[in-house]
């Protein structure tokens, strides 16, 4: 299907429309006849603006750049069915459509559900080894999340092991300095990780070190984002 296609599917709202923006931005659920779980994210007037689009674009055609590129770099993100803009009695519209991540639960919710007890320490602590790898990846090819929360870090565990999966790319940018990017990121998630222990902070600052290729310092994300056990 084509944009009018997509935009005239309903389906029950996920995230009622909000303002933001100067625009409304809101996420449905989509059924496939097939059986599938789509989400889809419908929006009028929400732009982001640069110096390159100082009139703006909707925020979708970013997402959606960023989706591409983090999937080129190795992070599990979801998969991408359709994604476009138009300009409709001079107001954009735009569109992202995804699969829904079948079998992930979200970190708050691996928490809530006291998750490392049911798992055990091992699965535990592959989690948050998966969760370093998969952001150093999007760090070393240069992309910031920019909006970090625990809430858009998914969680799945196999028979093979644990896997990590990103949300919400929507504010995700590319760095010049992968730094700028490792900075940004991991201060945001000390300050919105919601339940997950300040124990577990430390655990997954110890594997993001170990990679190897970026080492978060005292001085890289200050004093209000600590790297070592008081």
């Amino acid at each position: 299907m084509g944009f009018l296609g997509w935009w005239q599917l309903e389906g029950e709202w996920v995230e009622e429309p909000n303002e933001r923006r100067d625009g409304l931005s809101g996420v449905q659920y989509l059924h496939t006849p097939d059986g599938k779980v789509l989400y889809a994210k419908r929006q009028c007037g929400h732009l982001s603006r640069s110096l390159r689009y100082p009139l703006g674009r909707p925020t979708v055609v970013r997402e959606h750049r960023a989706l591409e590129a983090y999937r080129a770099a190795g992070v599990r993100v979801p998969r991408l069915v359709f994604a476009g803009s138009r300009k409709q009695d001079g107001v954009w519209q735009g569109l992202l459509v995804t699969e829904e991540l079948k079998g992930f639960i979200s970190m708050d919710q691996w928490y809530a559900e006291d998750a490392p007890s049911v798992h055990g320490s091992a699965t535990h602590q592959h989690m948050l080894r998966e969760l370093a790898k998969t952001l150093s990846l999007a760090h070393a090819a240069g992309w910031q999340h920019g909006c970090l929360y625990s809430k858009h870090v998914f969680i799945r565990v196999r028979s093979q092991g644990v896997e990590i999966a990103l949300l919400d790319l929507e504010k995700a940018r590319h760095r010049l300095r992968h730094h700028a990017a490792v900075r940004h990121d991991l201060k945001q998630f000390y300050r919105h990780r919601g339940p997950m222990p300040e124990a577990d902070w430390f655990t997954l600052l110890q594997y993001y070190q170990a990679i190897g290729t970026i080492e978060p310092t005292q001085k890289l994300l200050g004093a209000k984002t600590p790297v070592t056990p008081h």
